[in-house]
């Protein structure tokens, strides 16, 4: 895909792969090659950036209400059902130069949820990165974080980046590998 929007506003965009903050000025011409999982990954220059789902107002995009609730009001999730949701939700965030989700990249090692309180649950992540030199773990990172919050009887996401072991391609899932042709 490329769609070529010319930026209707100043917005901030990580640079890919370093993942350095800058900002992209009105006027410019963003060639949009990737939007998954709510971010976007456009070219401006010849150079790659990630705008936030949060931004997408800028690229002429409406930006998507806010989630709805994972459960019925006053009825809780099981942590079961909660666990499923978790995962759901991980798999909506996308390496942005990769157009598979994180999850079936294996790059998410374990997720483990803990009561606080009568119905609300801190998520701790374990996640890697296919390469350790990588700019943009902080980047995703936010986003697994920004995801978990985002659930409502999640009230704590801590996500921590780990390199044992190491990432490879075998960690991927058998629907990725085919959808990158790698079987």
């Amino acid at each position: 895909m490329s769609e070529q929007k010319i930026l209707t506003r100043d917005v901030e965009a990580s640079v890919v792969p370093i993942g350095t903050k800058v900002t992209l000025q009105k006027g410019e011409t963003a060639h949009i090659t990737q939007s998954l999982g709510g971010s976007y990954t456009v070219v401006v220059n010849g150079n790659m950036f990630r705008i936030a789902e949060k931004d997408a107002d800028a690229l002429g995009i409406a930006v998507k209400a806010a989630a709805a609730p994972v459960a019925a009001p006053g009825v809780p999730l099981t942590q079961e059902e909660l666990e499923k949701k978790v995962w759901e939700s991980l798999k909506t965030c996308y390496d942005p130069e990769i157009p598979v989700n994180i999850v079936d990249l294996g790059l998410i090692y374990d997720c483990q949820l803990t009561p606080i309180g009568a119905e609300n649950y801190k998520a701790d992540v374990k996640m890697t990165l296919t390469a350790p030199g990588c700019g943009m773990g902080p980047v995703l990172a936010q986003d697994v974080q920004n995801k978990l919050i985002s659930l409502e009887p999640i009230d704590e996401a801590n996500v921590e980046l780990v390199w044992d072991p190491p990432w490879n391609q075998g960690m991927m899932t058998e629907a990725a590998k085919l959808q990158l042709g790698l079987l």
